[in-house]
């Protein structure tokens, strides 16, 4: 993560990309929607490869969405994935706090109903 992390870096700062420079969190959205789309594709289609290329892609967005809010001073991408671990967290008490799930779907309905705790 660190690797791509700074290659973002290089390619965002003075003498990276001007095109990767002059993007927008607007501007690259249908870039974001498209290696979605593409990465569902390579899901159904069963192809591994096509999945870890597509996947890849979509992390990129990711990624490229974080250092343009990194650079504007909004969060960055260990504000993310922080975000993102709390929230697992919260949701998964069946894991890491007193909840019990037998099942799949014991799980899901705890899920949903820490997801209405936090609105």
């Amino acid at each position: 993560m660190t690797e791509l992390l700074s290659i973002m870096d290089t390619l965002l700062g003075e003498g990276g990309c001007p095109w990767d420079r002059e993007q927008t969190h607007f501007s690259i959205l249908p870039n974001m929607m498209e290696e979605c789309g593409e990465a569902v594709e390579a899901i159904k289609s069963g192809d591994i490869e096509a999945m870890r290329e597509e996947l890849g892609d979509v992390l990129l967005q990711v990624v490229f969405h974080a250092k343009i809010a990194e650079k504007a001073g909004h969060f960055n991408f260990d504000d993310i994935v922080a975000t993102l671990s709390k929230k697992l967290v919260d949701r998964h008490t069946h894991v890491f706090g007193a909840d019990k799930a037998e099942t799949g779907e014991d799980a899901m309905k705890l899920w949903k109903a820490n997801k209405q705790k936090k609105g």
